[in-house]
């Protein structure tokens, strides 16, 4: 049961973040720098890779979707400190990326304490 709060969690933070980067992109604070497109597109593409795996909660994608969480973490950290406009954005970012990794960490946990042990061989 828990398991299934801990993965509620994680795809909370995960579609969060999938929801945000366009908002933040594409109408919030566009970028100035670069077209929004390519910010969407540099940003967003990576999040479309684990998404299956997600879906059908994983353990394995869930692990190395945690990188990604880990990445946008970051990301949200240097834009809430460097851009006082859009530090909300930053900073909501980071919440979602923490949602993501700490739910994604439990989930992993519960679904390896309720996974059979595997069968241990014997030596002739």
């Amino acid at each position: 049961m828990k398991s299934r709060l801990y993965y509620a969690l994680a795809l909370f933070g995960y579609f969060g973040i999938l929801l945000l980067l366009p908002l933040w992109y594409g109408w919030l604070a566009p970028p100035s720098v670069l077209p929004p497109k390519v910010a969407l597109m540099v940003l967003g593409l990576p999040l479309f890779a684990p998404l299956r795996g997600l879906l059908h909660a994983r353990p394995y994608t869930m692990a190395w979707s945690l990188f990604l969480s880990v990445l946008y973490f970051t990301h949200g950290v240097v834009e809430a400190w460097s851009d006082s406009a859009a530090r909300w954005l930053g900073l909501a970012e980071v919440a979602l990326s923490l949602c993501w990794l700490v739910g994604g960490i439990l989930f992993i946990r519960a679904a390896n304490k309720t996974r059979p042990a595997p069968a241990q061989e014997r030596s002739p």
